[in-house]
């Protein structure tokens, strides 16, 4: 993969298109980041075969092993903490996380939404969009907050609605956009220290320790 010291680690739920997408961004030399660890809360979830392939650690946690959410997340932040991750991103991982594991993480979570926050948060995405008869949706890269899909934007792309499209089509050329914005989110952070101040993200050169 890579030599690089900035660790990434990928909470994942299902398929894992946007764990690839990283994953490929990385061995294209796009991405100078190091997946260190890719968690999921589904035992059988693609996502966790796509990275064994690739020789990066997996952990399955069943969530039905803990005694309630918040075990559930301290284990979670254990095996990040563990790994010394600089970045925690969402990829389909469909829990919602608590709030004491969004804290500790403050700052340092990402997530990606396929819609053009703050418009359509929540699931069901491309139906609302179609339903509302917006002309453009998208993806939005975003920081996660204590509020689902509502933290500062760090990165945004734009898809046409078309008026043949159904929630399927839609989602597919969001998709496209998605595997793009993700891995160049991801650099921006790498490169530089993002600062935010009243929910707008901008990015300082790193300092050379």
């Amino acid at each position: 993969m890579t030599s690089s010291s900035f660790k990434i680690g990928i909470l994942v739920s299902g398929r894992g298109t946007n764990l690839q997408a990283i994953i490929n961004a990385i061995e294209n030399g796009e991405l100078n980041a190091r997946v260190a660890v890719v968690l999921s809360n589904k035992k059988e979830a693609p996502a966790l075969e796509r990275a064994q392939k690739k020789d990066i650690e997996t952990v399955y946690l069943d969530p039905k092993q803990f005694a309630g959410k918040k075990e559930f997340d301290r284990a979670l932040t254990r095996e990040l903490e563990d790994r010394r991750v600089d970045l925690v991103c969402l990829a389909g991982y469909m829990r919602i996380l608590g709030q004491e594991f969004i804290r500790k993480f403050e700052g340092k979570i990402i997530n990606i939404h396929p819609s053009l926050l703050p418009a359509f948060p929540g699931l069901d995405v491309q139906q609302k969009a179609i339903d509302h008869g917006v002309k453009f949706s998208g993806c939005t890269v975003h920081f996660v907050d204590e509020e689902v899909d509502s933290g500062p934007i760090i990165l945004q792309a734009v898809v046409p609605v078309h008026e043949s499209d159904n929630a399927e089509t839609l989602a597919q050329r969001i998709l496209i956009q998605e595997h793009l914005i993700y891995p160049r989110a991801i650099q921006m952070i790498v490169e530089n220290r993002p600062h935010i101040e009243n929910r707008k993200v901008s990015f300082k050169e790193s300092v050379s320790q």
